[in-house]
């Protein structure tokens, strides 16, 4: 499928944003560890949510996770301190993202685990028993959903669980948001120091838990309002309304709104009420930001959203940080200097985990499409361009499902024209 897309000249809407599938897949997991009988309320309503919530309820032999990276981490510790034998398999693609960090931690913990195909690579056969736990040492620049997932079933193991991250801590924020969702539900887990997690063998209160809006899905509306050109009303045309978000948030992608701060992009909140949603209102305001570095370390999953945004609006960045966007749902950096060329956009990927953009271009394509990648990332974030590129394609444009399955629909109630080429 194709979609051909096309801008107002200005966007005045209110979008209910989905549910945070951070935090849903955490409490999910948390909740079914407590032995909660009700799902938490507002859960996300997207693919990686959707498999989590079947694996957890039917509990098969195998259970596939399809394309779900997050699910797959997570519910693979699970089912190590569970009862019986699964299997736990997904796409072509996630049988290629390696899992043997959190599989060797599981291991040392006293997890009974074993590849069934590729060494160091989803499907995985694991035999649930009562685990061990105590101090394990990891490495803090791998990705922190294996963090997040052993430290969610600390509780019930017989020693709890100590864990050191050595080096360099990537995606601390997100850490920190698994910490408190796990405190919400009574867990005892706290840092220690700066590198150290403590998480108490105690087991886990069954309570009831509700889900704010995902703050990573406002990036796409943050985008649409920067690249919206300047008109005879001035900045104040263009106004976007999201409901359900919080300020005091844990999620590490609520720093969107500062990072578009320096974009253009004005966020004010109906009221500031500790850990309650507010409507948050999003203004067009003038940029004069000649260039653009920004470390992306706790914040990888915003980096497609700022790179196109940034490179229409023609400031020259360097953005760090990057390292673990090889390894998603695509290569990513790969992803965009392909895609942003189609547009030409000439980006620079020779530091590793480093994107840069010196103001090169190249001739752009006539007619782009872009291509997807299995990602849903790459669609959302490239929709906003047609701002720029009218009629710009997009290619497979149903990976949001994986996410944020209503985008399209918001799309067109602001106004976008959507069709989809014969």
């Amino acid at each position: 499928m194709q979609y051909i897309l096309n801008a107002p000249t200005s966007i005045k809407t209110e979008i209910m944003l989905p549910a945070s599938k951070s935090i849903s897949n955490r409490a999910l997991v948390i909740n079914a560890l407590s032995g909660g009988k009700e799902h938490p309320e507002n859960l996300s309503k997207c693919d990686d949510t959707d498999v989590m919530v079947a694996a957890l309820r039917d509990m098969p032999y195998e259970i596939n996770i399809k394309a779900a990276g997050t699910a797959m981490r997570f519910t693979s510790a699970f089912l190590s301190v569970g009862e019986g034998e699964h299997v736990i398999t997904g796409t072509e693609r996630m049988k290629h993202r390696p899992i043997s960090v959190l599989v060797d931690a599981l291991r040392r913990l006293g997890g009974s685990i074993e590849y069934m195909e590729e060494e160091g690579f989803p499907p995985l056969r694991i035999r649930g028993r009562e685990m061990e736990g105590g101090h394990l040492d990891i490495a803090g620049n791998v990705s922190s959903q294996y963090i997040s997932a052993l430290l969610m079933i600390g509780p019930v193991m017989k020693k709890g669980l100590t864990l050191h991250l050595t080096g360099k801590i990537i995606s601390r924020p997100y850490i920190d948001l698994t910490l408190c969702t796990m405190q919400e539900f009574g867990a005892e887990a706290e840092w220690l120091d700066g590198a150290t997690i403590e998480v108490k063998p105690s087991p886990y209160k069954a309570v009831p838990f509700f889900i704010e809006n995902d703050w990573s899905a406002s990036s796409y509306w943050y985008e649409m309002l920067a690249l919206l050109k300047k008109n005879a009303n001035g900045y104040e045309e263009s106004e976007v309304r999201l409901p359900g978000l919080m300020d005091s948030s844990r999620q590490g992608d609520s720093a969107i709104r500062y990072i578009f701060s320096m974009l253009g992009v004005k966020t004010q909140f109906a009221e500031k009420v500790p850990l309650k949603p507010t409507t948050v209102t999003l203004k067009a305001q003038k940029c004069l930001l000649p260039r653009f570095d920004f470390d992306f370390i706790n914040q990888p999953d915003l980096a497609q959203t700022v790179v196109v945004a940034t490179a229409l609006m023609g400031i020259p960045f360097r953005f760090s940080g990057l390292q673990t966007l090889r390894i998603k749902e695509t290569d990513r950096i790969a992803a965009l200097k392909t895609e942003m060329a189609k547009l030409g956009y000439v980006l620079d990927d020779s530091v590793e985990g480093v994107l840069s953009w010196d103001g090169t271009r190249c001739e752009p394509m006539e007619n782009p499409a872009i291509d997807t990648y299995e990602d849903h990332r790459m669609a959302m974030a490239f929709a906003p361009a047609c701002i720029m590129f009218p009629g710009l394609r997009i290619n497979n444009p149903e990976v949001v499902s994986k996410s944020y399955p209503l985008y399209w629909d918001n799309l067109k109630a602001a106004g976008f024209g959507i069709t989809t080429a014969e």
